[in-house]
């Protein structure tokens, strides 16, 4: 990993009830399994790509070294 890459710490803030099988789908390929649970990932765009489809259940921070 280089050193200026960066990192995304992504906590899921709202609930993926009643939600599409396309943004549950994503949560579960981000890793996240429940609410208020944080994951850590590189910003690569897919990543970002993710990001963009569930970001209203989300909430991202940049992290840097």
């Amino acid at each position: 990993m280089a050193q200026d890459e960066k990192r995304l710490r992504i906590t899921q803030v709202r609930s993926a009830i009643s939600r599409g099988q396309k943004q549950r789908r994503t949560l579960q390929a981000l890793g996240i399994r429940r609410m208020h649970h944080t994951v850590e990932h590189r910003s690569t765009p897919q990543i970002r790509g993710m990001l963009h489809k569930v970001a209203h259940l989300v909430v991202v921070e940049e992290l840097s070294d």
